[in-house]
């Protein structure tokens, strides 16, 4: 059955094979070839703006360096934050790299950036930033500087707990250093609240000026010496396998046409 309608359309499907041959050749011939760059980074241990743990000798060995690979989860989250594509876009002037010309130039701009980035986790619990881009010594700055941006986001939100934490203990400080000490026999503990006070002040303050990064940059993205996109041989054969089954349908539904 099948070499019968082989044989007798076979100029059906040897032209839809041909043409979608071709038109596969034809894309991968003038579509621009795209770098591809990846910035690798591993997280840093969420207890690395922890107090107790910086300052007391008999924790900081309970806890690793490194984070876990759940904690990557809110980063992932993160690469899908407008704001991050905006701000590349405005350090390296991507609107007139991509030639956008057009009125909201700088917001198509953070889209197409955008739509050229991957931002995952990988399967070894790594945070991947990965770029694509026609420029191949572009490609691998735009992914280094969008892991800054969620390298400052983050390390930024870890940082905002202590800062308040600070202006809440001063705050609690010039309360008490405010109080009337009425009574001679609590002036000692009246000091002794003002001490501790301004120690964890002082630890607070030191915790918050050295801003831990949230993430250990473990390789930074390089140019890469050949593109990555169009996949030349995948089109093609992708094509050539879709053409011949699609004519092939096509050639049985005219053979029964044919034997109505």
């Amino acid at each position: 059955m099948v070499l019968k309608i082989l044989r007798h359309q076979w100029k059906i499907i040897l032209t839809l094979v041909a043409v979608s041959m071709l038109s596969a050749f034809a894309y991968t011939w003038f579509k621009r070839p795209e770098y591809l760059s990846v910035a690798t980074a591993l997280p840093s241990s969420a207890y690395a703006n922890d107090r107790s743990k910086l300052f007391n000798e008999n924790i900081q060995l309970l806890y690793s360096d490194l984070g876990t690979a759940d904690e990557l989860d809110v980063i992932t989250g993160s690469g899908q934050l407008d704001t991050v594509y905006l701000a590349v876009t405005d350090q390296f002037n991507l609107f007139d790299h991509y030639r956008v010309k057009k009125q909201h130039a700088r917001e198509r701009s953070a889209e197409l950036l955008k739509e050229n980035t991957r931002v995952i986790r990988s399967g070894n619990g790594e945070l991947k930033v990965s770029v694509w881009d026609t420029d191949k010594d572009l490609a691998p700055q735009l992914a280094n500087a969008i892991m800054a941006q969620l390298q400052k986001i983050h390390t930024e939100a870890r940082n905002a707990g202590n800062e308040h934490m600070v202006q809440r203990l001063k705050q609690s400080l010039d309360s008490v250093m405010s109080a009337d000490r009425i009574k001679p026999e609590a002036s000692k503990a009246h000091e002794e609240k003002i001490a501790a006070l301004q120690k964890l002040i002082s630890e607070y303050e030191l915790i918050s000026e050295a801003k831990t990064p949230a993430l250990v940059i473990i390789e930074n993205a390089r140019a890469a010496f050949r593109p990555d996109k169009p996949k030349c041989v995948q089109i093609w054969v992708a094509a050539f396998i879709c053409s011949f089954l699609l004519s092939v349908l096509l050639a049985i539904y005219r053979e029964r046409i044919k034997s109505v």
